[in-house]
């Protein structure tokens, strides 16, 4: 579980927009997930969270109000031109971004979103049991706070449009054992979650999460809120 300081009274939280439009495919754990998210402003007094799937909320003036914005299980275009040049500056302007599953999927005309998230989403297997493994090089990554993987954890495995292995600007925290299930099109190194420095903010991505169940689940959730809390270069928030 997430070690967390307790902060003053007068300590003003920071503030996250739960984006989760769809254009495209809509997942059922929606609900479930805005619902685990939101109850974290519950749980850390250190932060605050709006879920919306109002798109007019993206714009320069109503963006600068938010430190990081989690695109939830976002799909086909969701945004429009003005739109999306707002999400550009707010990126730019130092705003932090977490994508979820599904995420890998959204805005597909725009090259831009593809490289905010690392990769765009190709297809996936039937879901199935599998076994996540943390990348030899980030078990020391803030995102996983020394945790380790999970064996026969049931979900989605993603296949990427490109190998996000290929995106040097990429820090890949997790990938899949492709000896564990069926499908993989990405080789023998699967990744599955990664972070990066982008454009003047920051983003992180996590293919998994396509079940409820993920949503009640601490392994997952509080590498969630770390991702939250990177982007948003609030790691001072938790103890190390």
């Amino acid at each position: 579980m997430v070690n967390l300081h307790r902060r003053t009274s007068n300590t003003t939280p920071f503030r996250v927009l739960v984006f989760s439009k769809t254009a495209g495919y809509r997942h059922e754990c929606i609900p479930t997930a805005i619902a685990s998210l939101t109850a974290l402003s519950e749980k850390h007094s250190f932060i605050s969270v709006t879920a919306s799937e109002d798109a007019t909320l993206f714009s320069p003036t109503t963006l600068s109000k938010f430190a990081v914005i989690v695109l939830l299980h976002t799909s086909g275009d969701f945004l429009d031109g003005s739109q999306l040049d707002a999400f550009k500056s707010f990126v730019r302007n130092g705003g932090g971004v977490v994508g979820i599953h599904c995420a890998a999927s959204g805005m597909p005309s725009s090259e831009w979103y593809g490289r905010l998230i690392g990769a765009q989403f190709d297809m996936h297997p039937p879901a199935e049991p599998g076994t996540i493994l943390v990348d030899e090089k980030s078990q020391n990554h803030f995102i996983l706070n020394g945790k380790g993987g999970r064996e026969g954890r049931k979900d989605e495995w993603y296949n990427f449009k490109t190998h996000p292995r290929d995106n040097k600007n990429l820090k890949i925290l997790l990938k899949g054992d492709t000896k564990s299930f069926k499908g993989s099109k990405m080789g023998d190194d699967h990744p599955l979650a990664w972070c990066q420095e982008f454009e003047g903010g920051r983003s992180a991505y996590t293919a998994l999460g396509h079940f409820d169940a993920a949503y009640a689940e601490e392994w997952y959730m509080d590498q969630i809120l770390r991702a939250i809390l990177w982007t948003a270069r609030q790691e001072d928030s938790v103890a190390k």
